[in-house]
């Protein structure tokens, strides 16, 4: 078995695992002996490693958040960046919906930057991790970053994806308020097998820990013989994926690997070595044997629905027949065209190929691409295959080595630093096609279609190793493992490339710790303030506006990616699109109860109570799986949504998020039997003085047809800052208070 999930607390000593049963009264000294803890331990502010409080040494925002973060902090009092914070441009850098908004956002942040001193990466130059990897990452640190993928704890750093109100709060030099999180050991042992790649590890990983949530809001900490084996590029595209765990961070152990590659990016002197202490104790554990992971292949619609490429072509047929039903259940489409059409003869053909991103445009990956293709042809049919480095150093060197040139005399297209694949902004497929991806995320629409448009494609997610095998066979599906051995090399350990950041030296603008508070900042006609949001009323009465009984929703589903990303600086406009594809009627239905409550303030009807105010909420039983955007909350916000409701959230950021916003994060037991629609209404007496003191169930009545049925609503684990938070009407109000 190559990977084995244990939920139980266990010693790390002499190299073995035991269990804590052995020895009950060293836990709590244990607990102290991880690298997690010390990292924790030297960024917490509160004297109670319970209720952690944490200041970041950095943080990193991409052009479909950063607008919104810094008017956030803006509006409540922010003068200057109080830490590094790094702007970066690779998301809306190649979107040209609604014209010049994309490039009017660009403005604004450079113009930020200079005011308040930040770090400005202008498009095309490098992806948001790729970058803070190169520049920033290093052990011991935390950084905090507005995309779901924050992930830099190869290089031993402990980095949080968040929503953008607590990149708000760091920069108004407040906390990051968490409980400390359960520290899960993840040890590896063996050395990969020739053409298995960091996205074939990532796919196990997550497809055995996932489904269960058995690392959920966990940090993951990786160490082991194992880990010697694995190169930087490897190890980061093994942990940028555990974002799709649902974990709350990462951090590796650090070795003369990890000091090679500080050296070689000219930061050695950050360098310390990391590793757990004898008789370090977690609360679960994961090993991993290298050895025995094979090519696998994440199937629509998720990264955990993973299998090894041999049993997805032992069970095509069931398996592709699954992806038909997922298709006709999440996205609603009952006539898509069927995927076992592409069974042929020979095999299984996909249509295109993509390496991309933080997880796939690394140098490793696209040179072993290069070397699979070298002197060979993707083919003159329908499948074509784009690589997309990670970042400019990353490109010189594949430019100066050659390896650039081999993936273009092979037929594969070159393009610049840039997620759009990761998000549905770039290359999207044809209607009906299979597109594998080396990239985060396969989520529905993920690859840009449109299913409202009766457009659907599919994304399966494979190692950039595989796709080159692929593109060698002209687009059928080929895992790399299966390759004659002459064309595969070994992914070394101490395989490193040469580092220039004479781009970067050309075109970023360097303002950290230099403000010009004189410099005016730059308005684009689509850059708009939040609206305004008033304190939470005495009582509510609130409406169903979508009920969702899907096992998980993702952020995706409550604001799609793609197109609307041009629009996350103006929250009017972009909260048009909420529910777009999963729930079509949720922002009418939200704006008819939006309008009473506008009417009850106007005091227009004068037989609804003035201590009672009308709102929306969403019924999902578990919300929030995906990204780290706060516009899956703040758009419901906008509309006049005052909670969820929800059997468990699927994490802690969208959670965040909610509150953050305003609005309640209700979860109640047996929801899913409740039989909640759209239309059906919740009244909730009291529920301003339930927060005013530190209740944490509320009695509430579900209205349904006119049948009136009493029911317990809980808001567990709220602080008293969350509290206040949404007792204020939202993060912006609590500040100005």
């Amino acid at each position: 078995m190559s990977i084995s999930v244990k939920r139980e607390s266990v010693y790390y000593k002499q190299g073995k695992f035991l269990s804590t049963q052995t020895d009950r009264a060293g836990v709590e000294a244990g607990r102290q002996k991880t690298m997690a803890y010390g990292i924790l331990a030297e960024h917490n502010h509160s004297g109670d490693m319970a209720r952690l409080q944490i200041k970041f040494d950095a943080m990193a925002s991409h052009d479909i958040t950063y607008v919104g973060i810094i008017q956030t902090a803006r509006a409540s009092g922010m003068e200057r960046f109080p830490i590094p914070y790094v702007l970066t441009n690779c998301h809306n850098s190649l979107c040209a919906v609604g014209g010049t908004i994309n490039e009017d956002d660009h403005l604004f942040g450079l113009s930020a930057a200079r005011k308040y001193g930040g770090e400005f990466v202008p498009a095309h130059q490098a992806v948001i991790h790729s970058y803070m990897r190169e520049r920033y990452a290093a052990p011991g640190r935390m950084i905090l970053g507005s995309d779901s993928h924050t992930r830099y704890g190869a290089y031993g750093c402990m980095a949080i994806g968040e929503g953008g109100p607590e990149l708000a709060r760091q920069l108004l030099e407040k906390t990051y308020d968490i409980a400390y999180p359960p520290i899960i050991a993840v040890h590896l042992t063996g050395r990969p097998r020739p053409g298995v790649g960091p996205q074939d590890v990532a796919l196990a990983l997550v497809g055995a820990t996932f489904k269960t949530g058995a690392v959920k809001n966990a940090v993951l900490e990786f160490f082991g013989p194992g880990v010697r084996e694995l190169s930087m590029d490897y190890r980061s595209g093994i942990d940028v994926m555990t974002t799709e765990t649902t974990c709350l961070s990462s951090v590796w152990c650090t070795d003369e690997v990890t000091r090679a590659h500080l050296n070689a990016l000219g930061r050695g002197d950050s360098f310390r070595a990391m590793a757990p202490g004898e008789g370090a104790c977690y609360d679960g554990l994961v090993e991993i044997d290298l050895a025995e992971i094979r090519s696998m292949i994440a199937l629509p619609f998720h990264p955990s629905n993973a299998f090894t490429v041999r049993e997805f072509k032992e069970n095509i047929r069931d398996l592709l027949h699954q992806v038909e039903v997922d298709t006709k259940e999440q996205l609603g489409v009952a006539n898509a065209p069927s995927l076992l059409g592409k069974i042929t003869i020979d095999g299984f053909k996909a249509d295109q190929g993509v390496i991309a991103g933080c997880s796939g445009g690394t140098y490793q990956n696209l040179k072993r691409a290069a070397e699979i293709l070298k002197g060979r042809s993707t083919g003159a049919g329908p499948f074509w295959l784009s690589c997309y480095p990670g970042s400019m150093p990353i490109l010189q060197e594949l430019t100066r080595k050659g390896y650039l040139t081999d993936l273009m005399c092979a037929g594969a297209s070159i393009r610049s630093c840039f997620c759009g694949p990761c998000f549905g902004a770039g290359d999207v497929p044809g209607n009906g096609c299979f597109s594998i991806r080396h990239s985060t995320r396969n989520f529905p629409n993920r690859e840009g279609s449109k299913p409202a448009d009766g457009q659907v494609s599919y994304v399966a997610l494979m190692d950039a190793r595989s796709i080159a095998a692929t593109a060698l066979n002209g687009g059928l599906l080929t895992a790399a493992d299966e390759l004659p051995p002459e064309l595969l090399t070994p992914d070394y350990p101490n395989e490193r490339w040469a580092y220039s950041d004479k781009a970067y030296k050309s075109r970023v603008y360097y303002g950290v710790g230099r403000p010009a508070p004189q410099v005016p900042l730059v308005f684009g006609p689509n850059i708009a303030d939040w609206p305004e949001q008033i304190p939470l009323p005495e009582n509510l009465l609130l409406t169903c506006c979508a009920a969702i009984y899907d096992p998980v929703t993702t952020t995706d589903e409550l604001i799609p990616s793609g197109e609307t990303s041009s629009y996350r600086s103006n929250p009017i406009k972009l909260a048009q699109f909420a529910l777009s594809r999963k729930c079509p009627a949720y922002v009418s239905n939200a704006q008819k109860v939006q309008a009473e409550e506008l009417k009850r303030r106007e005091g227009k009807d004068p037989n609804f109570p003035t201590d009672t105010g009308i709102g929306s909420f969403i019924m999902a039983l578990k919300p929030g799986d995906g990204s780290a955007r706060e516009q899956a909350a703040s758009c419901q916000r906008v509309l006049g949504g005052c909670a969820n409701l929800a059997a468990e959230y699927a994490t802690k950021r969208y959670r965040s998020n909610v509150v953050n916003w305003g609005m309640l994060p209700f979860i109640a037991e047996g929801v899913k039997n409740w039989g909640i629609r759209e239309g059906d209404s919740l009244y909730i007496p009291g529920i301003r003085k339930l927060l005013e003191g530190d209740g944490e169930v509320i009695d509430a009545t579900l209205i349904q047809n006119g049948k009136q049925t009493p029911v317990k609503l809980k808001l567990p684990g709220l602080t008293r800052e969350e509290r206040d938070i949404i007792l204020a009407g939202c993060l912006i109000n609590y500040y100005a208070k």
